[in-house]
């Protein structure tokens, strides 16, 4: 578990724990790398692993696998999505503060310090990790996704009152009592959404750190699509109109 020294609202220092929740699905190329970089980080932490049924031979990688004790790996007997694993890893994440970590490599887990600071200083519930704030690098890739991310975050501001650079980011930190007052309904992409929606109404307090971006290809496994963007619009109205 990490533990850092965390000045709580209104109240003393407090020594909390971090967990990282990694969904995994067909990531045979990546996943150990990114495990590897996830250890490096100068944190002690505990790291859950949700296999989605993958099918490539990411199951078995991690069955013949020996990780170290502060990872744990957990299973799905079919694939369900990206949202079915978070809920599985939330439900076991046993820290005071949960960060979602890709298993691909397009995030850097070295930034977890920038990305916790808010919630270390006391002044943070919950922070957005953004691809489009700050001077970070990223890679060029997709103009259309990107408009469609921006147009996604848009609309979901529109309906939240955010102002939200992106709202489909994975890097997204908790402390553990948010997540604990939220139910994971959307087992896909429309996780992000519903989960923005979800915290808004709690009035809990939000923050977005600028963070760099590695993004890949289709053909080196981008998994999200078009039909992902349809039903993100549907669940920003779903979740926050008409509940």
């Amino acid at each position: 578990m990490a533990r850092y020294t965390v000045a709580a609202p209104n109240g003393p220092i407090a020594c909390m724990k971090l967990t990282v929740v990694i969904p995994v699905y067909n990531e045979v190329h990546t996943l150990l790398s990114l495990v590897d970089r996830v250890q490096a980080v100068a944190l002690d932490k505990e790291i859950v692993l949700v296999d989605d049924c993958s099918s490539d031979g990411t199951r078995e990688l991690l069955q013949r696998t020996t990780f170290p004790g502060n990872v744990r790996v957990l299973y799905h007997d079919r694939n369900q999505g990206k949202g079915a694993a978070l809920r599985s890893g939330f439900a076991a994440a046993a820290g005071d503060v949960v960060i979602i970590q890709d298993a691909d490599l397009e995030y850097d887990p070295q930034e977890y310090p920038k990305l916790l600071k808010p919630i270390e200083d006391g002044r943070a519930d919950v922070v957005f990790g953004s691809r489009f704030a700050g001077g970070d690098s990223h890679r060029v890739l997709y103009f259309w996704h990107s408009l469609g991310n921006k147009f996604l975050t848009l609309c979901s501001n529109a309906f939240t009152n955010l102002n939200l650079t992106d709202m489909e980011t994975c890097y997204k930190v908790f402390r553990r009592e948010v997540l604990q007052r939220i139910t994971v309904e959307e087992n896909r992409f429309g996780f992000e959404p519903e989960i923005t929606a979800k915290i808004s109404k709690l009035r809990v307090r939000i923050y977005e750190v600028g963070i760099s971006y590695d993004g890949r290809t289709y053909e080196e496994g981008k998994k999200i699509g078009w039909r992902d963007g349809v039903r993100a619009l549907w669940c920003i109205v779903k979740y926050n109109w008409l509940r």
